[in-house]
């Protein structure tokens, strides 16, 4: 019995070395690297073997090219269609420093590329990159490793600025890896349909996942920390040569941060690089749409999800977009670094001249938990002079504001309209007069059992409210600093609240200069 034993485990490790071994079968649909030549040894390059062992599989029909646990240095990694990567628990794809005129692909031509910056231009300088694709697949535990790519740009080949980019594909799947310092862009998708991204563990540099132009787009159960730029972004640049706009999205059940570079993955979650942010205005991290907006946004859902350390929710249409149709719910935010909610509807109209200026509306933001967000810059709802922010409901918040940190910060006594031109950030608008809500230039308001506490001292009102129309403040509960008003109305048409115990009961068809 027990020399049957030993064959018959003999014999099934030669089943599992010939499903994953391209050169014992020559018609398997797995593609093993190191068949082809990689090592995997960290030091010896194998992009001329990857790319080898994709070609393979590409002349097979497709199939999966299969990194067994080891360190693969390499340039840039050429898609095919029909292709899976599987990534194995312990291999990893280490983006290799550049020597000489050795590196990566050289960033194709872009006649386009004036409307957007140079990261969303190109996609060939990259260290996986695919173009005209359908049916591709990025999976397994492993991990894509960054280490030779540059977060900034422009600049001649052969430097590598991306982990993944993707251009004009189809039915795409990013699964279960880990992307350490991924460049300028973790991932860069545009103009993708049917796109699965589930269960990644990104830790980077710069944007952690950019969704640009797409269509039918499911994440779901990622986690990203990118103190220096934003976690998960919804963007619909002009990058293809046309407006396209990203719709029909769900992102559920995912965790964005703005820790240290590295620390969310080491778990030690360090607080030390937050002045080195670009902007120097704190880590950025969040969900975000825009700023890049030209084809707009429609019929996105955003649930279950936690902020962590860095900037709040922000919904951004600047450059001609619609952005309509979004329903975000069950959220909780903690040590948030400027405002929890900022909606935007400017005019840097970064686009074609004669581009139509925007819209923002039909938004539903529910059952949000904040705690200990900066309340220099408060929640904001801002529209443009010449367009109004519509048809906004808030339920079930609750948000508790630390105090303003710095005796030299000013408060605003008007608010700067920051109208054109101007990248759109709560920061760019100054200490805001209200530590709660600030909305101007819309109109269709509700708010509905609606929380406002601070943390510390506090001399502003909770919320003001300038050029709205029509607003309904419903079981809206706010804590009242010492000699402030809670509500302040100016240039408000139809305003009412009820069934508050701090804020009064009041209806008013016109209310040019009010206090309550």
């Amino acid at each position: 019995m027990e020399i049957k034993f030993v064959q018959m485990r003999k014999i099934l490790a030669v089943i599992i070395c010939a499903v994953f071994s391209s050169t014992t079968f020559g018609a398997s649909i797995v593609f093993n690297v190191k068949d082809f030549g990689a090592k995997g040894d960290g030091g010896t390059m194998d992009t001329e073997a990857i790319n080898k062992a994709i070609e393979a599989a590409g002349q097979q029909g497709g199939g999966t090219v299969f990194f067994p646990a080891g360190t693969y240095p390499s340039y840039s990694i050429r898609l095919k269609s029909n292709i899976s990567l599987y990534i194995d628990q312990g291999a990893t794809i280490l983006a290799a420093e550049p020597k000489g005129d050795q590196g990566y692909d050289a960033p194709e031509p872009a006649s386009n590329d004036i409307y957007q910056d140079f990261g969303h231009s190109h996609w060939h300088n990259s260290l996986i990159w695919g173009e005209n694709l359908d049916n591709i697949s990025i999976l397994g535990p492993g991990t894509i490793y960054g280490k030779g790519l540059t977060r900034f740009g422009p600049y001649k080949a052969p430097i590598g600025n991306k982990a993944i980019a993707l251009k004009l594909c189809r039915n795409v799947i990013l699964r279960d890896f880990t992307i350490l310092y991924g460049g300028h862009f973790g991932i860069l998708a545009t103009g993708i349909d049917n796109f699965t991204i589930n269960n990644l563990k990104i830790d980077t540099n710069r944007d952690g996942i950019d969704v640009d132009c797409c269509r039918n787009v499911r994440i779901s159960d990622c986690s990203v920390n990118s103190p220096f730029d934003d976690g998960i972004c919804l963007k619909s640049s002009y990058a293809l040569g046309f407006p396209r706009a990203t719709e029909n999205v769900t992102i559920t059940n995912c965790q964005v941060s703005g820790y240290d570079r590295g620390t969310f993955i080491k778990g030690t979650f360090e607080r030390k690089e937050s002045q080195l942010v670009p902007d120097k205005e704190g880590p950025t991290g969040r969900i975000k749409f825009g700023t890049e907006s030209n084809g707009g946004f429609k019929n996105i859902t955003i649930t279950n999800c936690v902020f962590d350390y860095c900037r709040g929710l922000a919904l951004e249409t600047v450059d001609g977009g619609l952005l309509e149709d979004v329903t975000i719910s069950n959220i909780t935010m903690r040590d948030i670094v400027n405002s929890p909610i900022f909606l935007r509807l400017g005019r840097r109209m970064r686009a074609p001249e004669g581009t139509p200026k925007g819209q923002l509306r039909r938004i539903n933001i529910s059952n949000f938990v904040v705690y200990n967000a900066d309340s220099h810059f408060s929640s904001l709802i801002l529209g443009d002079e010449e367009r109004d922010i519509e048809d906004v409901k808030l339920s079930n918040i609750r948000i508790y504001y630390r105090p303003i940190d710095s005796a030299e910060s000013v408060i605003q006594k008007v608010v700067p309209e920051d109208s054109k031109g101007s990248y759109p950030e709560p920061q760019k608008f100054g200490v805001i007069p209200s530590y709660g809500f600030f909305i101007r230039h819309a109109k269709n308001i509700q708010m509905d059992n609606v929380e406002l506490s601070f943390l510390g001292k506090e001399t502003r009102p909770a919320i003001i409210i300038d050029d709205v129309k029509n607003i309904e403040l419903n079981n809206v509960e706010a804590q009242r600093a010492p000699g402030a008003a809670l509500v302040v109305l100016k240039n408000v048409k139809d305003y009412s609240s009820v069934a508050s115990k701090s804020i009064p009961n009041k209806s008013y068809k016109k209310a040019d200069d009010k206090r309550l």
